[in-house]
């Protein structure tokens, strides 16, 4: 179970996977009322089945459905590396499975019945999270990219820069002229598409340091 990668500007869609079918008709009814599409799932397994876990926007999960429940369904999105804005409504909520679900986080965690405002509210916010998070997520697999591109002297060089070198002390730590050093941090910046260091900086800051360190090996 994998999700492709996609783009946050991509129109969202909710995932409603409830097994009372006239409960699910109703909330894809009125998310489409107000131009959200949705699709409705009797069972996890048939979101599964559907293939579109890669879509943006948000799940709303029943807590307890035959087969695979919306708690554990959350769990194996979240072992298999998949990040989901999850809308829990349930029937039969209480505090330590509320507090289970949030702590994996979920966005809401709503009983039934629901007022049909406070539900587009937690579905708004949720589909804005997500929008968020994938687009974060393309930053830092862009800037992954392009610091695979970067020369071993050239990486060593971004580092002395965003942790606030002069160009004077990274000729001097790594042993090179100071024209050099100046070379390299412009070749840097134009290979990271960044034009101030505050921009260096952050595109640093989004790559993970277990990344940096495997190209510093």
């Amino acid at each position: 179970m994998t999700a492709k990668p996609t783009y946050p500007d991509q129109n969202p869609i909710v995932l409603v996977v409830d097994d009372d079918e006239s409960l699910r008709l109703s909330i894809c009814d009125l998310l489409e009322s107000v131009g959200i599409e949705a699709a409705g799932f009797a069972s996890t397994q048939a979101l599964m089945d559907a293939d579109l876990l890669d879509r943006p926007g948000c799940m709303i999960l029943d807590v307890r459905m035959p087969g695979v429940s919306g708690l554990d369904f959350q769990s194996r999105l979240a072992a298999s590396g998949i990040s989901a804005s999850i809308i829990f409504l349930t029937g039969y909520g209480d505090i330590p499975m509320t507090v289970q679900a949030m702590k994996a986080g979920a966005i809401e965690f709503l009983t039934k019945p629901v007022r049909e405002q406070t539900l587009l509210d937690a579905v708004n916010k949720a589909i804005e999270i997500d929008k968020e998070r994938r687009a974060a997520q393309l930053t830092k697999d862009t800037n992954i990219a392009l610091y695979a591109t970067l020369t071993p002297r050239e990486r060593q060089v971004m580092e002395a820069v965003v942790r606030g070198a002069l160009s004077k002390q990274i000729a001097f730590e790594l042993n090179i002229s100071e024209i050099t050093v100046k070379l390299h941090r412009s070749s840097v910046m134009r290979k990271m598409k960044t034009s101030f260091v505050t921009q260096l900086v952050h595109a640093w800051q989004s790559i993970p340091s277990d990344i940096r360190n495997d190209y510093a090996a």
